[in-house]
């Protein structure tokens, strides 16, 4: 697809280690309808020293093992995470100032250095002429792509009964941790929800989900149940879950997995990740390296580097799009799901809105010079 003027548009999708920012960066892409060029990068375990400077550089990547980054230069480069800050400044830096920067999330250098922003509730980024704000994480699910891999799995879940629940695990992120306990709590609940509405339970974990976690969750399931687990040769099964499932519980503190399951139109359930009223500190498990990290940069950073999944979580609740997981819901919930039929609806027009409407702001940078 051509710009304005009929000229090609070279589009560039950095994409890293987390699979929630590659969703976004290359659903935005696919949207733009220009074709696009995939740039892997591999960052080193110290790339965070080079960040403190903010500066263009790649000196925070292995270039031996990161795609190869050589003119001609794009004219516009879509990236998500700390780790391609730098690396993006960079193109545009070797193209004379000319490549267009998209940013995912919330930056770490000045938010001037974005020619385009795209943000979301859990960052605290202002109003600005630079800055496009979504309710949830940009996804591309087309529902022909969806029906394939709902068809390819199907085979594996037709001796189950339904309502499908699938339920969707994540693991450690900022303040939130997946430990054992939370874990065997997920499962105990998720295993009320499908044996009082009479069906299944479809789990799969991500590669995040520590694995003590995962084996408390799975050793708690007594209802009929399909479960994938990462790393074990099996093709994942996360498309043709979105696509088949009748019913969601999803891990709060995944907003790609939140969205993409708010996007299919049916009941979606929050399973909290968080600890309550109980203080950080007594916690042992808030000594890691995450969530102890997570919380300085929230106590001292500035006000732009802070993040609150929270929010994304009460704004899902509060439009009613999606409830809390608790003992007080099961009852409730098991009614609802046993009198309600197999899930067909497509995925939800709000998604598509969000998509569309960044694509059309991402066009207009591209497109007026």
């Amino acid at each position: 697809m051509a710009g304005l003027h009929g000229e090609a548009v070279a589009v560039w999708c950095l994409l890293g280690k987390k699979a929630g920012d590659n969703t976004q960066v290359r659903a935005l892409a696919d949207a733009l309808g220009y074709g696009y060029e995939e740039k892997h990068i591999l960052a080193r375990p110290w790339e965070l020293l080079v960040h403190l400077g903010s500066g263009p550089t790649l000196a925070g990547i292995d270039q031996a093992a990161s795609s190869e980054l050589l003119p001609p230069w794009p004219d516009l480069v879509i990236s998500a995470g700390r780790r391609n800050e730098p690396v993006a400044r960079w193109i545009r830096q070797q193209s004379g100032g000319k490549t267009r920067l998209v940013h995912m999330g919330r930056p770490w250098a000045s938010l001037d250095a974005w020619d385009l922003l795209v943000t979301t509730p859990q960052y605290f980024l202002p109003q600005r002429d630079n800055i496009l704000h979504n309710s949830l994480p940009l996804h591309s699910l087309a529902r022909e792509e969806l029906v394939a891999a709902g068809d390819s799995l199907k085979p594996r879940l037709d001796t189950l009964p339904r309502p499908w629940i699938a339920v969707l695990v994540g693991g450690d992120s900022g303040r939130f941790v997946l430990t054992c306990e939370k874990g065997e709590r997920l499962g105990v609940l998720a295993n009320q929800l499908a044996g009082a509405c009479g069906g299944s339970l479809l789990v799969t974990d991500s590669p995040r989900t520590p694995v003590e976690a995962a084996n408390a969750l799975q050793a708690r399931l007594t209802v009929p149940h399909y479960c994938y687990r990462w790393g074990s040769g099996e093709s994942n099964p996360y498309r043709g879950l979105l696509a088949l499932a009748d019913a969601f519980i999803v891990t709060g503190e995944s907003m790609s997995m939140l969205g993409e399951a708010a996007a299919m139109g049916r009941p979606l359930y929050i399973f909290d990740v968080g600890d309550g009223a109980t203080p950080w500190w007594r916690l042992a498990h808030s000594y890691r390296y995450k969530p102890l990290s997570h919380r300085l940069a929230m106590a001292v950073g500035p006000r732009r580097m802070r993040r609150e999944i929270g929010k994304i979580q009460d704004e899902l609740v509060a439009s009613g799009r999606a409830r809390w997981l608790d003992t007080g819901t099961i009852a409730g919930a098991a009614s609802g799901l046993a009198a309600q039929g197999p899930g067909t609806e497509p995925p939800g027009s709000l998604a598509r809105e969000e998509l569309q409407r960044t694509a059309a702001a991402v066009r207009r940078l591209v497109t007026v010079r």
